[in-house]
């Protein structure tokens, strides 16, 4: 996660709303200068609609799009004050890396020798002045990553738009440029809107996160503050929680199960009111072949669904009232003997239950 202070007016005071076939966009965005707004979501969510709309290729329907206060919503693409990095890069493959970054001053009017300078500085600051005549063929990925978001960068853009930037990046290559881009991000002075389907790029290259279902922003806060309370079922997996929504008393939240099921009863640590959210890490769910006596753990008789690595643990799916997983060690699974079909007992202690308001 990024340590930047934004500070200021927002760079990007956005609402976007269109409509595609049977799909509805309709989503507001702020983006603080020196910030950078990650939006995630599912497939068909509408994140790469938004940032297409943002950056003048999609019509809006109605909303606005406004960049230092001033209303761009109808400027034409090439007059946005905006820079783009698509997922594919596409770069011209006819022209040379320098040439490809020098494009975009050159079309800004900047004579083609300081164009060419401000090229060549860029691709020094990405440690890639050895690449400058070499045409895109003769990159590998994660260079030509890096002459993408060079070409977005040389028209000197107040809202950087990044589109999946590591999306077509081999694992390894992935982390060196995650790391180069975090750098580039944080001396931007403008706003930055990132569009990933990873968590991990989302978390180290954003200060705040803006989380896109059906075509709605659902959720919004910093990485932590998502990580530690999310409020849909996607956010729940894509922060690794196992998540259940129901009404609270005292310190007993009431959770319906599956249909015709027995509802489901959750003890948290402190007091609530009224319908919450409850999460917990399956690091925290222990599972036993028979119900331990004297526990004061919450416990449910869940059956195995399945069972997968996760790093050096081993994650198992259960089914049953409570459906969730369970992180155990690779020993603790042979001890058990889980299987598909198992019936075993999960228990969660009440103190590693989170507990907040819908």
């Amino acid at each position: 996660m990024n340590t930047r202070q934004p500070t200021g007016g927002p760079v990007l005071d956005a609402r976007l709303r269109l409509t595609r076939g049977d799909f509805s966009l309709d989503v507001g965005l702020e983006v603080a200068p020196g910030e950078v707004l990650a939006l995630l979501g599912p497939n068909g969510a509408g994140k790469s609609s938004a940032l297409r709309a943002l950056a003048g290729l999609l019509p809006l329907g109605g909303g606005h799009v406004r960049i230092d206060g001033r209303d761009r919503t109808t400027t034409p693409v090439e007059h946005r004050p905006v820079g783009m990095v698509f997922q594919d890069y596409l770069l011209f493959r006819h022209m040379s890396a320098l040439d490809n970054v020098a494009f975009g001053p050159r079309c800004q009017g900047v004579p083609k020798a300081a164009a060419r300078r401000r090229a060549a500085e860029l691709l020094e600051t990405m440690e890639l002045g050895a690449c400058a005549r070499l045409r895109p063929d003769r990159l590998s990925g994660g260079q030509a990553q890096r002459v993408a978001l060079a070409r977005a960068l040389a028209v000197r853009p107040r809202l950087l738009l990044l589109d999946e930037p590591m999306a077509a990046l081999d694992a390894g290559t992935r982390v060196d440029v995650r790391v180069r881009l975090g750098r580039l991000l944080e001396g931007f002075a403008g706003a930055g809107v990132l569009v990933t389907h990873d968590p991990l790029d989302a978390m180290v290259l954003a200060d705040r996160l803006a989380v896109v279902e059906s075509g709605r922003v659902v959720q919004q806060g910093t990485p932590a503050e998502v990580a530690r309370r999310p409020r849909t079922a996607y956010v729940a997996r894509l922060v690794g929680l196992n998540l259940f929504r129901g009404s609270a008393e005292g310190t007993t939240v009431t959770v319906g199960g599956p249909k015709g099921a027995q509802p489901v009863l959750v003890r948290v640590h402190e007091p609530c009111t009224g319908e919450v959210l409850v999460a917990f890490p399956p690091r925290a769910v222990a599972l036993y072949s028979e119900r331990p006596h004297g526990s004061p753990r919450n416990m449910w008789r869940l059956t195995v669904e399945g069972v997968e690595r996760f790093g050096d643990q081993v994650r198992v799916r259960l089914s049953g009232p409570a459906p969730l997983a369970a992180d155990i060690s690779p020993a603790a699974l042979a001890d058990l003997g889980l299987a598909r079909g198992t019936a075993v007992w999960a228990g969660v202690k009440a103190a590693e239950v989170e507990c907040y308001p819908v």
